[in-house]
């Protein structure tokens, strides 16, 4: 995952950043409405200029890779709210309003369930065919992947079950025959060819469209969720090109997968969605609701386990998540994975192609090889970490980050080469997934059940052979998939499997398994140790253990994952409390306020505040006595994103907060349409203007645009109290006062600078704000 800027965009971005978004950010206080008419309707001489008695368009609103004042959107929605209520009580017409308005938000979470699970059903049927297309083609329909081909052959035989003649492989179309060391060299190119067409076509969509469709997406979903602003993010460029390059990606034979992609093809579709409701399209708050919601669908149709995406979505992604938006995620989820069923994308009734149903039981004495697996879990996911965030670090940092295609070409070919000869790396994510949780039968024809047929069942040759090319294909897939997790093409994590198989006359077994019996389930080793690998990587634990049952359908089984999901995440945390997703957040620089890392040492607001010592004065405005001129050469020389308003410069007594957004939008508006406003007139924020003389331009009123009651914290307040008030009130900036006189301002990027200093990282690395 982790999405790092394409070179063009790279140059773009960091002038907005060197340029616009280093200090300030905007407000987090609320104007409440009753502010805001305090301001308009203030007695005051007749000439007396106010351009907010019409709402200015873009007043209120954000500028790309800001933060959200998450008080103020919920106020705005109370206010909106409230006035509905109202005014419902007085007409017919808007009280259908008002009931319209209630149910607009389900309405939206069924349409956003619809969306998500149809477009996952054609990923899963795209992908699925054209993995199949790498081996050959079907006769009677090339739109047809090989086991629909032979759904309909009579010549089909159990030993032989994937081969019929409707289906043949490119040695048979272009040689004449299937067998023989010319045939496998014929198909050993025509997959490597097929591998590097789709993976071409994948990156170069990405790059020559929507740049934003690279990687998994979770990371910048969680930043988005947590109130920043990417625009086109989950734009409609980016699901068209998204959906498409997911199935060329998944299919080219890359080490990954689509789970996470699937979530922000969820939250593409309900930001897209959004837009036909006014109550969610103007309020960004509101947005993120729904978006949370959207992180629940995009894990439904991806396992196959709504209850596990609701959890994911509280667990892992949502910043907010009310009560209101657990019964929405669920609703969603719910109508996604039905879509997804109606669908049937597999054709085995089923909403993921590896899904199992284990059920012989676990016994007591196998909680010690599930803790095994739990330990080793932990251990490969801080490894991986690491690993890949060295190798991102280095992509972006050297010559390498310039050729994204070259990258994806180099690595796939590379994929494809090494993975053909090994029949476990040449299948698809899911299918090895599929053929690892299976519970072999008497009649399953996988090497992986490749017992003999006698009474205690031991293993036969071919089940030494399969583990064998399985332990390789482990390797192989650990080591590939830390160079592939971040390239430029959309990608999950693929989940790494663990395999066990029984043998009777072990010591440990002779006490409590009897001969003939199913002794150990082998395929649950797999499950458990794939919940292992994943909670290891991604420091999941509740929703991953849901998501696991809910694939098995087998209650009796929650011990063991959990146990194993524990472990791992107890084993991994030891090296490091941050998850893949959080690691790559950091990467980025993006300004997330992880809520599970905890601030630990005994600073104060005057440490971290600005200015420090050696800076220049803190830039404010005065409530009266500025010219316009004076308040636009202010902000020009300056790029911090709000102001400090207080009664004057001797006195410093705070008085509220002007966004820098707003105020040049209110003097440019005034500008243009109020007759009289020059630079000479005075910008007043004071209720009532003061007296001036006749000959004077007419005063720019902005009080209506300013915060009357922005946060503020004492200069000895806790930076602990500090960092929880920011977390979970959502703020972007927080003044620092001396019995009531302003000191100066912290923003969210200074605590994470001042964090990252603690932690000896280079403070430098948080980019936006």
């Amino acid at each position: 995952m982790g999405w790092e800027f394409w070179t063009k965009q790279l140059d773009e971005e960091e002038l907005v950043v060197d340029g616009g978004f280093e200090d300030y950010s905007t407000t987090t206080g609320s104007s409440s409405s009753s502010s805001r008419a305090a301001g308009m309707n203030g007695t005051g001489p007749s000439n007396l200029v106010d351009p907010l008695e019409d709402p200015l368009p873009g007043v209120g609103t954000y500028e790309d890779f800001n933060t959200i004042d998450w008080v103020r959107e919920k106020s705005k929605d109370r206010d909106r709210h409230r006035e509905i209520t109202n005014k419902s009580r007085q007409s017919t017409v808007a009280l259908l309003h008002s009931i319209s308005d209630a149910f607009s938000g389900w309405l939206l979470m069924l349409l956003v369930g619809l969306m998500a699970g149809a477009l996952a059903g054609g990923i899963d049927i795209a992908a699925h065919w054209l993995n199949d297309m790498k081996g050959g083609v079907c006769l009677i329909g090339f739109w047809f992947n090989h086991e629909h081909c032979c759904w309909t052959s009579n010549e089909t035989t159990f030993q032989e079950r994937d081969r019929c003649p409707q289906w043949q492989s490119w040695a048979e179309l272009i040689t004449g025959t299937s067998e023989g060391a010319f045939a496998y060299v014929v198909n050993y190119l025509m997959y490597i060819f097929w591998a590097l067409l789709f993976a071409f076509l994948a990156v170069t969509l990405v790059r020559a469209f929507a740049p934003y469709a690279c990687g998994s997406g979770i990371p910048e979903i969680k930043t988005i969720l947590s109130g920043f602003i990417i625009r086109g993010y989950l734009g409609k460029w980016t699901l068209i090109i998204k959906t498409i390059t997911l199935v060329l990606a998944v299919s080219s034979g890359l080490s990954l997968g689509k789970e996470g992609p699937l979530v922000h093809v969820a939250c593409c579709c309900a930001n897209i969605l959004c837009h036909l409701f006014t109550k969610y399209r103007k309020n960004e708050a509101k947005r993120r609701e729904v978006l949370s919601a959207a992180a629940a669908v995009g894990v439904s149709v991806a396992f196959g386990a709504p209850i596990g995406g609701v959890l994911f979505s509280l667990e892992e992604v949502s910043y907010y998540f009310p009560l209101k938006t657990l019964w929405r995620s669920f609703f969603a989820a719910l109508v996604a994975a039905f879509t997804l069923r109606s669908i049937n994308p597999f054709g085995n009734s089923r909403l993921v192609l590896f899904y199992v149903e284990f059920h012989a039981p676990w016994h007591l004495v196998e909680l010690a090889p599930f803790i095994l697996l739990g330990i080793f879990g932990g251990l490969w996911g801080a490894l991986f970490i690491k690993a890949n965030i060295a190798w991102c670090r280095k992509r972006k940092s050297t010559i390498l980050g310039h050729y994204p295609v070259i990258e994806v070409l180099v690595v796939a070919a590379l994929t494809a080469i090494i993975a053909y000869p090994n029949s476990y790396t040449r299948m698809s994510g899911a299918e090895l997934i599929s053929e690892l949780f299976n519970d072999c039968s008497l009649l399953d024809s996988s090497q992986l059940c490749g017992y003999k047929q006698v009474t205690d069942r031991p293993a036969g040759e071919g089940l030494y052979t399969a583990l064998w090319q399985l332990a390789l294909a482990l390797v192989f897939k650990m080591m590939i998939t830390v160079i592939t997790f971040g390239m430029k093409v959309p990608s999950g994590l693929f989940i790494p499997s663990m395999l066990a198989y029984y043998h009777h006359d072990w010591f440990i077994f002779k006490g409590w398994c009897s001969p003939g019996a199913d002794c150990i389930t082998p395929g649950l080793y797999a499950m458990v140790g794939a919940a292992a690998c994943l909670g290891g990587v991604t420091r999941m634990t509740v929703s991953l253990v849901v998501i696991m049952f809910e694939l098995t359908g087998g209650l009796e089984y929650i011990v063991p994952l959990m146990a194993a999901t524990m472990t791992s995440k107890w084993v991994a945390d030891a090296f490091g409390r941050e998850g893949i997703y959080e690691a790559h957040i950091r990467l980025n620089g993006y300004p997330f306020l992880e809520a599970k890392e905890e601030f630990e040492y005994s600073s104060l607001a005057v440490d971290v505040m600005r200015p420090r010592r050696a800076d220049p004065a803190l830039a404010v405005l005065t409530q009266e006595g500025m010219t316009v001129g004076e308040v636009e050469t202010l902000v020009e020389s300056t790029h911090y994103s709000g102001f400090p308003v207080v009664v004057s410069q001797e006195s410093q007594r705070l008085v509220g907060f002007v966004l820098r957004r707003d105020l040049l939008i209110s003097i440019d508006n005034a500008r243009k349409r109020q007759e009289g406003v020059v630079s000479a007139s005075q910008v007043v924020f004071t209720e009532h203007a003061p007296t001036q003389p006749d000959d004077a331009p007419p005063p720019l009123r902005l009080r209506g645009i300013m915060d009357l009651s922005p946060f503020t914290v004492t200069d000895h307040t806790p930076m602990d109290i500090t960092v929880d008030i920011f977390r979970k009130l959502g703020l972007r900036q927080c003044l620092v006062t001396h019995n009531g006189r302003l000191l100066g301002i912290i923003t969210k990027k200074d605590i994470l600078k001042h964090m990252a200093q603690i932690a000896n990282r280079d403070p430098e690395s948080i980019l936006f704000n």
